[in-house]
């Protein structure tokens, strides 16, 4: 049983193994790098909606005080 692999023997199971241990990494680390800047898009969406709210407020503040006048 010299050489043999869970995959094959010798070179190819050797590559095959090689392979989705890549793989694994690879998946891995793309799945940690969009969990990481998610949290930056968060923050910048908060930012607009938080800016957008508070135009929201102005304008309805505006309007209470033209309806006022009439």
């Amino acid at each position: 049983m010299m050489g043999t692999s869970t995959y094959g023997i010798g070179i190819w199971g050797l590559l095959l193994n090689i392979i989705i241990i890549f793989l694994v990494v690879w998946v891995t680390v793309t799945l940690l790098n969009k969990s990481g800047s998610a949290g930056s898009e968060n923050n910048e969406r908060l930012a607009r909606v938080e800016k957008d709210v508070e135009d929201i407020k102005k304008m309805v503040q505006d309007i209470k005080e033209k309806l006022d006048e009439i």
